[in-house]
């Protein structure tokens, strides 16, 4: 059968979708933690009644920094606000929006809005950034890589307190445990692209503004 030049030119961006993507994980422990209900409002970090639209006055940022907390955790409720914004995207290979976004575009997203650093597009150009850390030396804001099966790569922004905000492929944005047994099994590496001094200096920096 001939090929035709519109039929040509579909294969080529459906191929190119494919190469922007991140891991597709057909297990269901990749996106769940074992035997529990999704635990993220009940992390510390964020006030009660915390909108992520609120004006400057109400920012929990500012809050924070007057309390004098140190850079980890003001980089952490910056990761936990920045969850509650995305919550509920769906899952989509090659998307980039909050109507659907893979994982490697939400670490893009989240940092271009959050701390007004600019990360590639895909996970195998992010592996590439900063340099390595120890899984022991884990600091929020460090990006955090997986090699689970199949072709793909994953990638997530480590938040602290062993756990880590992502785009799983079949329950979307969300926040899981790097404990988790599928998760464990299929961690790669972890890259540091600014210390969270520097981090929590950006965004500081933005809320000033």
């Amino acid at each position: 059968m001939a090929v035709t030049p519109s039929y040509r030119a579909l294969l080529v961006v459906v191929s190119l979708v494919v190469l922007t993507g991140c891991a597709s994980t057909s297990s269901q422990s990749a996106s769940r933690d074992i035997g529990d209900p999704y635990f993220a409002r009940d992390l510390p970090g964020l006030p009660d009644g915390w909108d992520p639209m609120m004006s400057p006055v109400d920012n929990p940022i500012l809050e924070a920094r007057r309390l004098g907390n140190p850079p980890p955790a003001l980089v952490r409720q910056a990761l936990l606000a920045q969850h509650d914004r995305w919550e509920g995207t769906p899952y989509r290979l090659g998307g980039t929006s909050r109507h659907g976004v893979d994982c490697s575009a939400l670490v893009q997203n989240v940092f271009a809005e959050t701390f007004r650093l600019s990360l590639p597009r895909t996970t195998g150009e992010q592996v590439h950034e900063g340099r390595p850390v120890s899984r022991d030396e884990l600091a929020p804001g460090d990006l955090v890589f997986f090699r689970p099966p199949g072709i793909y790569h994953h990638v997530g922004i480590y938040i602290g307190q062993g756990r880590f905000l992502h785009a799983s492929s079949s329950q979307g944005v969300r926040i899981s445990r790097l404990n988790n047994s599928y998760w464990r099994r299929y961690y790669w590496q972890a890259r540091r692209a600014l210390t969270p001094s520097h981090l929590a200096q950006r965004l500081l920096s933005d809320v000033d503004a």
